[in-house]
């Protein structure tokens, strides 16, 4: 394995080199740590098996829990296999981007899902990082620590503690921490709070499935 690099995320956003390193390794099963809205995510393309399966052992994580992926449009959720109904993703289509993540069904399971037929998706807050997902394509989107040990803000504490282990460190300085991404479970009618989060949840008008989507 090589020495893990270190950009920063306007470098990367600025340079199609630089995007086309990363798209190359996403496409093999590069592991990147990328600054979301709240901490630092490992990031992996996740319909790859190879590198979502370097997640878990970075991580420690059991390896039966899905990964949450992170978007930067409709478009993406699309090729992910999304197949909300409309009416039923719009609501959260108009709530992103936030620090939300929504469970929602798709065709078919894919790595990051762990053999499940829905999946935990968000589009992020922090604008860096969309335009990032805009040239990438959809990532994981779990927390850059070992499973049980707080989650890291610092990129700095992100090298210390990852360094060897993946390949690519996305500088995007101190993220802003505080509470995680609220999980809210789509798939369920009225939509269930999974784990709250730095989205207050309900928002003023929560979504809810149509008679059409029962």
């Amino acid at each position: 394995m090589l020495p893990m690099r270190r950009v920063a995320i306007e470098s990367a956003n600025g340079s199609p080199e630089e995007l086309r390193k990363l798209r190359e390794l996403l496409a093999r099963g590069g592991v990147a740590a990328v600054p979301t809205e709240t901490y630092y995510a490992l990031a992996t393309d996740p319909r790859v098996a190879a590198g979502v399966e370097r997640i878990f052992r970075v991580k420690g994580r059991n390896a039966k829990e899905p990964l949450p992926v992170l978007v930067a449009s409709r478009d993406q959720l699309a090729r992910l296999g999304v197949e909300a109904e409309s009416d039923r993703l719009e609501p959260y289509l108009r709530l992103w981007p936030a620090p939300l993540t929504v469970i929602l069904p798709i065709r078919e399971p894919i790595p990051a899902s762990c053999g499940r037929a829905t999946l935990g998706v968000r589009i992020p807050a922090a604008s860096a990082l969309r335009r990032l997902l805009a040239s990438a394509g959809p990532l994981t989107g779990t927390s850059a620590n070992r499973s049980g040990s707080p989650p890291l803000d610092d990129p700095d504490a992100v090298e210390t503690l990852l360094s060897r282990e993946i390949d690519l460190l996305v500088d995007g300085g101190r993220t802003p921490g505080g509470r995680p991404s609220t999980i809210v479970d789509a798939t369920v009618d009225p939509p269930a709070v999974v784990r709250p989060g730095a989205y207050s949840w309900p928002p003023p008008n929560p979504p809810a499935r149509s008679d059409s989507g029962r």
